[in-house]
């Protein structure tokens, strides 16, 4: 929980979009070493971000704006748009359509993220997996089964209310996460089905042909 003066003044920068220690001290009506006191904290959490501006006299001075973390922590109404982009992209396309496009921003995820395991081995692919999941804020935990293979549990989902509407988001997530690790990907429980997860199972490809 941003404790109410700092939700203060990340609320402030994301109207103005950028703001000095003198600007916030005067909307906020405290010193600037309060001031900056608080961005200190902010700055530590990740929430906001600081650039040099140079003015025409004297030293630069030091402008905060917000980070990308804190924008998607505050509240938006994304989910709203993105659930009538793709209710239009139906009606106009149809369900291929839509799957097509889908599997063509799922491509373009891949192409973003293929540096964080590329060359790896399947283990550290899949912590890389991990970690990018993660980035997007989600919580993630990896298990090793005792026969080689991973449990990769995503706890929370980052589409949660789009695809409570739209089901067909989840083949984008899952698209992206066989892609990237590599292996052979099977989605073993899913939060939108009830469960404490969405789970993958996975295994070297050349374990998975032998076990078959």
């Amino acid at each position: 929980m941003i404790q109410g003066t700092r939700q203060g003044i990340l609320a402030h920068l994301r109207r103005q979009g950028q703001a000095t220690v003198r600007d916030l001290a005067h909307v906020m009506r405290l010193t600037p070493t309060a001031i900056r006191q608080h961005l200190t904290v902010l700055e530590r959490d990740g929430m906001v971000d600081t650039s040099e501006v140079r003015g025409r006299v004297g030293r630069p001075a030091l402008v905060y704006r917000l980070s990308d973390r804190a924008e998607g922590l505050l509240p938006n109404n994304y989910f709203a748009l993105a659930n009538l982009l793709l209710e239009e992209i139906r009606a106009a396309e149809g369900l291929d359509g839509e799957m097509r496009l889908l599997r063509r921003v799922a491509g373009r995820m891949v192409s973003d993220n293929a540096y964080r395991v590329e060359g790896l081995p399947l283990g550290r692919r899949v912590q890389g997996v991990a970690e990018l999941l993660r980035a997007q804020g989600c919580e993630v935990r990896v298990e090793h089964g005792e026969d080689g293979s991973f449990l990769l549990r995503e706890c929370t989902c980052p589409y949660t209310r789009v695809a409570r509407a739209h089901h067909e988001v989840c083949a984008l997530e899952f698209d992206m996460v066989r892609r990237l690790l590599g292996g052979e990907v099977k989605l073993v429980s899913s939060l939108l089905r009830g469960d404490d997860s969405c789970s993958y199972r996975v295994r070297p490809l050349a374990e998975a042909v032998a076990a078959g």
